[in-house]
């Protein structure tokens, strides 16, 4: 059974490619979560506690560190994100029951992107020295410190934003799955890399349609 999480353990190839049993359900768990997430469904942060735990082992294996990292504060975000949209104040609430979609105001917007960077120069700093801080731990120096580093701290400020229903989160997100989809993709984890490709068209459909709903709201 533990092997089925070894990065090494192929289930099948496809078209040359040797597709690990962890790369397979951590790619289909997490384009389901997305997707139920641009349609509105609460259910969406279920399957993503999945998504997460799978994601968080095959990251550590590939040397993504912060993106590892990042896997552990959307398990908990993925709770709570499931409690706010299935239970929120009667003001926030929608005809359904469930939280509303709203939009950032510019002051918010502004804040978040401008910290978002500065925090994302700081944790690829650190990241980009973790093997001699902790060499027993990584043995291998992190790829891409400052790019996964943002992908990882933008992933966090656009995770709060969906949350709270914020239409701007799907921007973020597809800025996001761009930069994704190349560094998977450069670390040999293709499929993964098709997902982010995915992930960019659910995102743009999620901007569009979230806005459509907020306007009829």
């Amino acid at each position: 059974m533990i092997q089925i999480f070894d990065i090494k353990n192929i289930f099948f190839t496809i078209w040359g490619y040797p597709m690990s049993h962890l790369e397979f359900w951590a790619t289909l768990t997490g384009g389901y979560a997305v997707w139920l997430s641009a349609k509105e469904n609460v259910w969406s942060w279920i399957i993503g506690l999945i998504n997460v735990v799978l994601a968080a082992i095959m990251f550590y294996q590939i040397q993504l560190y912060p993106d590892m990292f990042l896997q552990g504060f959307f398990f908990v975000t993925n709770v709570i994100g499931f409690w706010l949209w299935k239970f929120p104040k009667e003001s926030e609430a929608n005809q359904k029951h469930e939280l509303k979609i709203t939009r950032l105001t510019q002051k918010n917007a502004f804040l978040l992107i401008f910290g978002g960077l500065v925090a994302t120069f700081l944790m690829g700093t650190f990241s980009k020295n973790l093997h001699e801080f902790f060499p027993k731990i990584f043995s291998l120096p992190s790829a891409f410190p400052y790019m996964d580093s943002f992908t990882t701290v933008m992933s966090i400020v656009a995770t709060f934003m969906l949350m709270k229903k914020k239409v701007e989160a799907w921007w973020m997100w597809l800025a996001i799955d761009l930069i994704s989809t190349y560094m998977y993709f450069v670390k040999d984890v293709k499929l993964y890399s098709v997902l982010y490709a995915v992930f960019c068209v659910i995102a743009t459909f999620g901007a569009i349609e979230w806005t459509r709903k907020y306007r009829k709201g």
